[in-house]
């Protein structure tokens, strides 16, 4: 199992903050709405493998917030190029250019995130669907140019409404995140002990 060079554990606090979001109002983290956070980390705008993943959670987002959780994911590229995608997602989009959440949360790069024979399937399919998506004009290709590279790793945190991390996964692989079954599940974990104590 991977662990960062500064890991979030579960258990920790994460200090208030208000994120940016590239289309709509700033979103403040946790969530005093009471809801949980799913802070997601993703590589950057546009990349075939998180369109893979992100696609899942869109099609099930209804599911996600039932289960009273708030999808909220930070991408590596600039504000502009991530505006691109905002009307094509229904979730916070969050362009962290700097990568300093990503520093903040222990969210880090890495070769094997290509590399890794698990994300082969998925750079597969996400490259040929990306592809057959752009040449039949539905979509549009990333950037050529990166600025902090495509071999990202992803993060999920699942933070409750006080702040405490519920729980942590660090990707290994650059297809390697919560599926929309194991998040959920997660989130109905801390209901259920309530209900039992």
């Amino acid at each position: 199992m991977y662990t960062p060079r500064n890991p979030v554990r579960p258990g920790d606090l994460v200090a208030a903050r208000e994120l940016v979001p590239v289309a709509g109002p700033p979103v403040p983290v946790p969530d005093p709405a009471g809801r949980l956070v799913h802070l997601q980390f993703r590589r950057f705008a546009g990349c075939p493998i998180c369109n893979l993943h992100l696609r899942s959670v869109a099609r099930r987002i209804a599911e996600i917030e039932e289960a009273g959780v708030r999808e909220v994911v930070v991408f590596h590229s600039p504000a502009a190029e991530l505006a691109r995608y905002a009307d094509e997602l229904p979730f916070t989009l969050v362009a962290d250019p700097d990568k300093r959440l990503y520093a903040d949360f222990g969210v880090e790069s890495a070769a094997r995130a290509l590399l890794d024979p698990r994300a082969w399937g998925a750079v597969i399919g996400g490259v040929a669907r990306s592809t057959w998506a752009v040449l039949r004009g539905r979509d549009r290709p990333p950037a050529r140019r990166q600025p902090h590279g495509r071999v990202g790793l992803p993060g999920d945190f699942l933070i409750t409404p006080d702040g405490k991390v519920l729980a942590v996964k660090y990707g290994e692989h650059a297809y390697d995140q919560w599926s929309v079954d194991e998040l959920l599940a997660l989130a109905a974990a801390p209901r259920e002990l309530a209900q039992a104590g």
